[in-house]
């Protein structure tokens, strides 16, 4: 759930369906904001959170085992 929003019309307030704006009108009330503000704190959140996403490190390639570790691994093999 959530997602990226695609086609469905994200945050948009003129393009989400009338349950959608009631529903982040909920939440917008609930954390005492209005509607407008709700969507816009809600965008940058989703911004921030990309370029979070965008500026974490790759994952490094396995280490390859070491030389005892590669031995203790063969003498474990049948012959």
């Amino acid at each position: 759930m959530g997602g990226k929003g695609g086609s469905r019309g994200g945050t948009d307030p003129r393009r989400m369906s009338e349950g959608q704006r009631a529903y982040e009108a909920r939440r917008a009330a609930k954390a005492g904001m209005t509607l407008e503000k709700w969507l816009i704190e809600k965008e940058k959140r989703a911004k921030e959170e990309a370029a979070a996403l965008a500026k974490a490190e790759p994952v490094k390639p396995a280490k390859k085992p070491g030389f005892f570790a590669r031995l203790l691994e063969r003498a474990q093999k049948p012959l």
